[in-house]
């Protein structure tokens, strides 16, 4: 459960109980790992700032934790400098976890506004 522990700012129990076991704690590592050693897949590290323009045409929201030590803010404030166009949210009281309150009402809002109006 030490894994998880850097991906919410307030933690709960039932939050981490839900990562015990060796089983999840070897997935979840296998799963890291598989990114980690294909440095995620991407040619460079900075691959997405270099082709910004091959998605400036989609709409684009980005949601950051403030406290996200997985992924620090600086790389969501370097996109949105390099991409103006999306919109921008910083989550004061949220670290790398979808399911913070606040980034989880900034992605449900963002996902609704690409629904088409009827």
């Amino acid at each position: 459960s030490l894994e998880v522990l850097p991906s919410k700012l307030y933690l709960n129990p039932d939050f981490l109980s839900k990562f015990e076991g060796d089983s999840f704690a070897a997935a979840f590592a296998r799963i890291e790992c598989h990114y980690f050693t294909n440095k995620g897949f991407f040619e460079s590290e900075d691959w997405i700032l270099k082709n910004v323009d091959k998605i400036r045409g989609i709409p684009t929201v980005i949601v950051q934790g403030r406290y996200d030590v997985v992924c620090p803010c600086t790389t969501a404030w370097d996109l949105h400098k390099a991409f103006p166009e999306a919109e921008f949210h910083m989550i004061p009281d949220a670290g790398h976890s979808a399911s913070e309150p606040g980034t989880r009402h900034h992605l449900i809002d963002a996902t609704d506004s690409f629904r088409p109006s009827a």
